[in-house]
């Protein structure tokens, strides 16, 4: 038996990826302490998830949407109000094993808020959730052959045949999470805080990359408030900021070479008045976390031992399949996307006091030599009108994308993670009804492609077939065929590669269809 030296490979798998439905509908009333409803301006929801529990083949998701309505009250002026509807769904997940990683990732595909009357709403939504399988394993393949022992006299003359392979580690795989903390202050021309009625925060143009020992991530927290200022004829107003940040998470086994797939969550967000120095309410804390699902791939060469055979020996090979894990890509795309929206033409508007979208993807598929993306951008404004009864409005709007990426020997086998946010949002009147909106969304692409390779698993030697030689010609012509390598000419005839190039004084191993070659039988003797 030869001895083969092995070589481990620690690889991510991706098992399986399951999206669900669900759909949400409630009715909900409004509290007595609070007025009565006359119109809804903004609605907004955020589902919150348990740890999720695993079983054979399915996976139990708990959760619940959280819900603010900011509405005109019939008596004039804005109120705030919300609410959150549980739910409890059950994912069958083929495959599924219990040491598999399970990920659940949601999207708020479409979130309705009716007026029953104006004590009572209609909440509709409906919630898709991504969940996502994977198993971390080992992928074993020779790479060299250890010490040859063999009891008989001569030394086994063993040829190698050897194939370089470029391959992706899977090198990290965790969670973490990392924390913005804020203090705003509103400028000395806006009036003090009463109440706050409504906040939006939301990440925008967020990169990531690893560093030795650690995660390195930047991007800015879009944050927006409407409040109500202090003083007898109340105001409605608003502070909109941008707060950058920069900063890095400890990460033990990190380094600057791997690439990475990182996705980033707001999981947190708050936002609370504080008064100043002088009592005024004039500051806001903001506390924001984010969680990062981490992986970190490592390229690595192996030079696999493909094909063995001995001049002196019968060799009997025992073979097998590994499959690695390739990067086709790893890029950061930006896309473009503008569209004109149309707003109420019975008012005038004064002003757009606030614009934010998010993004969704709807479909995602390899085409020839490339990955083609299709989505929209959700975009809502917020804007003052000249109507005094109605002097907050909102529209929404979807505005489509479509992005192509270069993705070279991408197949419909290829896995890829995607990660998508919004960089840029501008939205300016370009008439008296009709706003033009433009934004620039943020893609980062990672494109595995998954590959297998005949691999040997043993390799055993046997004594040499004295008697099939001697039916093999000393010497002999031959015609190279279509199929032909110099390896499979000299396995077949008994010889070696280098055996055949001095005596056909051949300067490299490529060899074309009706070359003719002199190939010598070769007969090793005690080394």
């Amino acid at each position: 038996m030869l001895e083969l030296i092995r070589r481990n490979i620690h690889m991510n798998r991706w098992k399986n990826q399951v999206n669900t439905q669900v759909t949400l509908d409630d009715d909900f009333i409004v509290p007595d302490t609070m007025s009565d409803i006359a119109q809804v301006i903004l609605d907004a929801g955020e589902v919150q998830l348990e740890p999720v529990k695993t079983q054979s083949e399915r996976v139990q998701v708990r959760g619940k949407l959280e819900f603010h309505v900011l509405y005109r009250k019939e008596e004039g002026g804005l109120q705030t109000l919300g609410g959150m509807i549980p739910f409890d769904e059950t994912v069958n997940v083929p495959g599924l094993e219990e040491k598999d990683y399970v990920s659940v990732s949601w999207q708020l595909e479409d979130l309705d808020v009716g007026i029953i009357n104006s004590r009572k709403l209609s909440i509709k939504a409906i919630v898709t959730l991504e969940v996502k399988s994977e198993t971390l394993f080992d992928t074993e393949a020779a790479v060299e052959l250890g010490t040859v022992q063999d009891e008989g006299a001569d030394v086994p003359q063993i040829e190698r045949l050897k194939r370089k392979l470029d391959v992706a580690a899977i090198a990290l795989r965790r969670k973490d999470t990392y924390r913005v903390k804020e203090e705003l202050t509103l400028s000395g021309s806006k009036p003090a805080i009463d109440r706050i009625l409504w906040t939006e925060m939301r990440l925008s143009g967020v990169t990531t990359r690893p560093l030795e020992g650690r995660i390195h991530l930047e991007g800015s927290l879009q944050v927006f408030v409407v409040y109500e200022g202090e003083g007898e004829h109340a105001v409605i107003q608003w502070l909109e900021e941008s707060i950058p940040f920069s900063g890095e998470v400890e990460m033990q086994g990190a380094a600057e070479s791997m690439i990475p797939a990182i996705s980033v969550r707001l999981v947190h967000r708050g936002i609370e008045e504080k008064p100043d120095y002088d009592g005024e309410m004039r500051e806001l804390d903001v506390d924001a976390v984010m969680e990062l699902d981490i992986r970190l791939y490592e390229e690595q060469e192996l030079e696999l031992l493909e094909d063995l055979y001995a001049t002196n020996r019968e060799l009997e090979l025992e073979t097998g399949s590994a499959c690695f894990d390739q990067i086709l890509m790893h890029n950061t795309a930006r896309c473009k996307a503008a569209e004109k929206i149309h707003m109420d033409e019975e008012q005038r508007i004064l002003q757009i006091c606030h614009s934010t979208g998010s993004v969704k993807l709807d479909e995602a598929e390899a085409a020839e030599g490339m990955l083609v993306l299709d989505g929209v951008l959700d975009v809502k404004l917020l804007y003052l009108t000249d109507d005094d009864r109605q002097p907050v409005q909102s529209v929404s709007e979807v505005l489509p994308f479509h992005y192509e990426a270069e993705v070279p020997g991408i197949t419909k086998d290829s896995v890829w993670y995607l990660e998508s946010g919004v960089e840029q949002l501008t939205a300016v009147m370009v008439g008296g009804d009709t706003a033009e909106v433009k934004a620039v969304i943020l893609l980062d692409i990672l494109v595995l492609q998954p590959i297998c390779q005949p691999v040997i698993q043993q390799a055993e030697l046997e004594p040499l077939d004295t008697r099939k030689l001697q039916q093999m010609p000393g010497i002999v012509g031959y015609l190279v065929q279509a199929e032909d390598s110099l390896w499979k000419i000299a396995k077949r005839f008994h010889t070696t590669v280098d055996n055949i190039m001095m005596t056909n004084n051949l300067t490299t191993e490529h060899v074309q269809p009706g070359d003719c070659l002199i190939l010598v039988k070769e007969i090793s003797r005690n080394g």
